[in-house]
């Protein structure tokens, strides 16, 4: 019997496994909304913004590991999802995004909200179609889904004209066959070997670990490898959770605002073992500068990653969980070394600069520090809760001082750096596991980026909670004006900033807010027993910034410390 378009594209999402859409419905993709009306099967979480919706399957793909996925329309519905997949394919993150479009036959006629998303959208996904027969339907999403998840992952686009999802054709299931879509899993053995001849004569080798620990499921290959050869672990931003933050090789993140023993671990390394990370500007800061003394073996599912920023004696081309397992196998079977002994000198410098420079802050009896309110989140969380962050100070205190410990536990936007991330992405993932605790932690700026899926969240019951660290300014790029601009604030005060109780309640949400020290575990506490949306409003000293800092270009090393620039205050006060 032959099927509409529309039925062929949900059957096929349906032999996909997929349970969940984000979307918005729009004239040309009706007949698929209509399909979806008494579908029991799959459930349609109608957001408030087509970007909102994308990032809410972001969320739901990186807590599951899932490619995430997205229904709009036409013109503006397709184009409001690029800020989505930019900030996906930046951070490798498998999204399936369907944008409905004009007749084929008035394609290139300047139609009624038409705009060639397939061209828009090439520069951010990992590959795109259009689809222009019936027949190709089943073909094109079994395709899709192949590709965002395999390999690098990333975010794919289908574009489904109207009269095609109208149209009527037999449902086939067919093979998957790319010929040019081949990605390499296995690592060369050869280049293993060479790696663990390396770790095997290292006295000071250290592991930075990125994304590609998390997107593979190598968090357990990776604290293998650690512990064998007694090696400490260092984690980009994307990486945070492929290495438990509490264990006592752990290192936190390196880079821009990472601690300083991590930084000093990098210029310091005689081997530098890169997995699953692409050497950001953040984290390598004076390219030139950066780890002066060490040989580097990178592994990467990547090809076009490896070499790209850095130098690299050995290169391995593979899916880092595979590629582990081999090097491990080898570390235990063929090289035996007393590797205590061997890191033992090494280690103590590490400890030595642990207690030279511990990650800390001020606190203040009088004043709400934002690091308090993460510090408090991860006590009374105990590190069991996802977290999302929006961009910008609120994330970086995050990662600084919330220990992630198991991997999809973390979704923040690395790559591109999208404001207004956390809160739809708290959503996806909330979708994605009912029962957990699922809290972003945001900025009152990037809060307001998406603030409408308070609809989202509200109707579709979802005990979500944000912790809004309120200093009435965009704070990172304020601290930036303060060190580097002479405290130019230019447009960075947010002088009408809504009250967010008030907000919250207009929505049917439940408001809470804390303005003293005191006042932060009670409401945490407090939130977290109520089974509804909650926006807590932490008001936070304005003038707190991320410490420690690189300044743009210079070598990791060199940081700022919050100690150093209170003196730089007070001597310019003495002098005024």
């Amino acid at each position: 019997m032959k099927m509409s378009g529309a039925e062929i594209f949900i059957e096929s999402l349906k032999r996909e496994g997929v349970k969940h859409i984000f979307g918005y419905p729009g004239g040309v993709i009706l007949n698929i909304f209509d399909l979806l009306y008494e579908d029991k099967d799959i459930q349609l979480i109608l957001t408030r913004h087509e970007q909102g919706a994308v990032h809410a399957a972001d969320g739901y793909a990186r807590s599951t590991g899932k490619a995430g996925v997205v229904l709009v329309t036409s013109g503006p519905g397709a184009t409001n999802t690029i800020t989505g997949l930019a900030t996906a394919s930046m951070d490798s993150i498998p999204l399936v995004v369907f944008s409905g479009q004009v007749p084929t036959m008035l394609i290139g006629n300047d139609a009624f909200q038409e705009a060639d998303i397939v061209g828009i959208s090439r520069p951010c996904t990992k590959y795109n179609f259009l689809a222009k027969d019936v027949k190709d339907i089943s073909k094109i999403v079994r395709e899709s889904f192949h590709i965002a998840t395999t390999g690098r992952p990333g975010p794919v686009l289908i574009d489904l004209p109207k009269d095609v999802t109208s149209a009527k054709a037999e449902f086939t299931w067919p093979e998957i066959k790319i010929r040019s879509y081949h990605p390499t899993l296995e690592g060369n053995k050869w280049m293993i070997n060479q790696a663990a001849q390396l770790i095997s004569k290292s006295k000071k080798a250290l592991i930075v670990a990125g994304g590609g620990v998390i997107l593979s499921g190598a968090h357990r290959e990776l604290k293998e490898l650690a512990e064998i050869a007694n090696i400490p672990v260092t984690m980009t931003l994307m990486g945070l959770g492929g290495f438990p933050g509490t264990h006592s090789l752990s290192l936190g993140m390196p880079g821009m605002h990472g601690t300083y023993y991590a930084n000093k671990s990098i210029q310091e390394c005689d081997l530098l073992i890169a997995i699953g990370m692409r050497f950001d500007d953040r984290v390598t800061g004076k390219l030139d500068a950066f780890a002066p003394n060490a040989k580097i073996v990178h592994v990467d599912i990547d090809p076009t990653s490896i070499k790209k920023n850095v130098r690299v004696d050995v290169p391995i081309v593979g899916d880092v969980k595979k590629v582990l397992t081999v090097l491990n196998r080898v570390l235990k079977e063929d090289i035996k070394e007393q590797w205590e002994e061997v890191r033992k000198a090494w280690l103590k410098q590490i400890e030595a600069w642990k207690q030279e420079r511990p990650m800390s802050y001020t606190y203040d009896e009088e004043v709400i520090k934002p690091q308090f309110v993460v510090e408090k989140i991860f006590e009374l969380t105990r590190g069991d809760a996802i977290i999302s962050t929006e961009v910008g100070q609120n994330q970086m205190w995050a990662a600084q001082f919330y220990k992630f410990d198991k991997p999809r536990m973390w979704l923040t936007s690395g790559g591109l750096g999208t404001m207004g991330y956390g809160f739809p992405a708290a959503i996806g993932a909330q979708i994605a596991h009912p029962n957990k605790l699922v809290i972003d932690i945001a900025g009152d700026g990037s809060i307001q980026m998406n603030i409408q899926e308070l609809a989202t969240a509200v109707i579709n019951k979802l005990p979500v909670k944000v912790a809004i660290l309120n200093n009435r300014y965009l704070g990172m790029v304020r601290q930036w004006q303060e060190l580097f601009f002479g405290e130019r604030y230019s447009h960075t005060h947010l002088e009408v900033v809504p009250d967010f109780v008030k907000l919250a309640e207009a929505y049917g949400a439940i408001g809470l807010r804390a303005t003293k020290p005191s006042e932060v575990e009670p409401v945490l506490k407090e939130a977290f027993k109520i089974k509804k949306t909650v926006f807590m409003d932490f008001v936070v000293y304005w003038k707190e910034k991320v410490y420690p800092m690189v300044p743009a270009g210079a070598p990791i090393d060199q940081m700022l410390f919050e100690e150093k620039k209170e003196k730089e205050e007070k001597k310019l006060k003495a002098v005024k």
